[in-house]
């Protein structure tokens, strides 16, 4: 089994929060985390996509008052988002008799904000963890071309064979087409979400153009709107916004869009194994989104991710925003990488801490002006310990 590198943060969490919520998409191994931070101490699991333990939730408040003092494990609870209430009666109350460390652990397949359909809040009481699909601190750098190629999801990378892992990734697609995300919002065509998700797969690592999507698929640009933010939202899209901050150039307004998981893109994009990979023309896009993702799992939970782009060219591919620190990070798939000038001319306009350049190779060396370029795995030790 492999270790996920969340277990130390939601130790800690818990001394201080009366509940905490594991967020992630579906099959990501939130149910499997759980679990194992219930087998260190006496504990309830509800799965609330089982009739069985809805029906002990009829009266919510007496139920969960019974095992006070047992961690109560609410597993998809998009399925009862009304119980937000009673969790912050119950955690008030037992703040009263002195009772602060965690007492509810949450799991949900969606963003907070969707989850809590009903307005109610636990502000101020509650912690947020996202699961991410596995990373590579997790699985060993010396996996990172399998996990490129079969993504994170861990029924997918652990797989068997290519083959297995792709039939893996076409059933979970279909599985969230077909079932998930109507439980979410409003009812879509499960085709039309299919060729917009396609749609984005192309678009991966691209600026977003509401207007060219919406004429591809016939719909309004709200419409657009509207399907990405519900992907977003249930944590399979990531809109990466573009730098904010004023530095007297003209910059591009508009964020990029990326898959979360590179396995999901590529069966999306009828890629089914390494070669094939390596030969499509969005490979280097593919390669960009992974070690985005990668990063921003290992990156502490305040920071700030964007990109940096001018409209004369000047372009940084993450820019990473965290306690005093502002890293520029240009990602190149070859082992030989080449940076353009507009890196450097972007790196003059936000002047950052330190620059890097993550590539496919194995060695850590020194490019001029204090870049270093180094494997993605060496960036994200660095980035856990900062």
């Amino acid at each position: 089994m492999i270790s996920r590198k969340k277990c130390h943060e939601i130790a800690l969490l818990a001394e201080e929060f009366p509940a905490l919520a594991i967020l992630g998409p579906r099959q990501v191994g939130k149910t499997t985390l759980a679990h194992a931070v219930g087998e260190d101490q006496s504990s309830l699991y509800l799965d609330l996509e089982s009739p069985r333990d809805r029906s002990k939730l009829v009266d919510p408040e007496h139920y969960l008052h019974q095992y006070q003092n047992k961690l109560i494990i609410l597993d998809e609870i998009h399925r009862m988002p009304e119980l937000f209430q009673t969790l912050r009666g119950l955690i008030d109350q037992y703040r009263r008799q002195g009772q602060t460390h965690c007492r509810f652990l949450v799991l949900g397949s969606a963003s907070i904000e969707l989850l809590q359909q009903t307005g109610e809040t636990l502000a101020g009481r509650i912690a947020y963890i996202e699961l991410y699909p596995f990373n590579l601190n997790e699985v060993g750098a010396d996996q990172w071309q399998s996990l490129w190629l079969r993504g994170g999801f861990p029924d997918s990378f652990l797989s068997r064979s290519e083959r297995y892992s792709q039939i893996w990734r076409r059933n979970f697609i279909r599985t969230y087409l077909e079932r998930d995300i109507p439980q979410f919002g409003p009812r879509i065509p499960a085709e039309t979400l299919r060729r917009f998700w396609t749609m984005l797969a192309h678009l991966h690592g691209e600026l977003l153009n509401h207007t060219s999507l919406g004429r591809s698929l016939g719909v309004s640009n709200k419409t657009i709107s509207n399907y990405l933010d519900l992907l977003v939202d249930l944590l399979l899209v990531r809109r990466l916004p573009p730098w904010r901050n004023n530095t007297g150039k003209r910059l591009v307004k508009s964020p990029k869009v990326y898959l979360r998981d590179s396995g999901l893109m590529h069966s999306l994009l009828q890629i089914s194994d390494y070669d094939s990979l390596l030969s499509h023309p969005k490979s280097g896009d593919s390669w960009e989104g992974f070690v985005i993702e990668n990063i921003l799992s290992a990156a502490p939970g305040d920071t700030e991710a964007t990109f940096y782009r001018t409209a004369a060219g000047a372009e940084i591919d993450l820019v990473l925003q965290f306690k005093d620190q502002l890293w520029a990070i240009e990602i190149k798939r070859t082992s030989a990488p080449k940076l353009s000038k507009g890196f450097y001319l972007a790196c003059a306009d936000i002047q950052p801490t330190a620059k890097f350049v993550v590539y496919s190779g194995d060695e850590c060396y020194q490019l001029p002006e204090q870049i270093c370029v180094l494997p993605l795995a060496t960036l994200m030790t660095q980035l856990t310990s900062a």
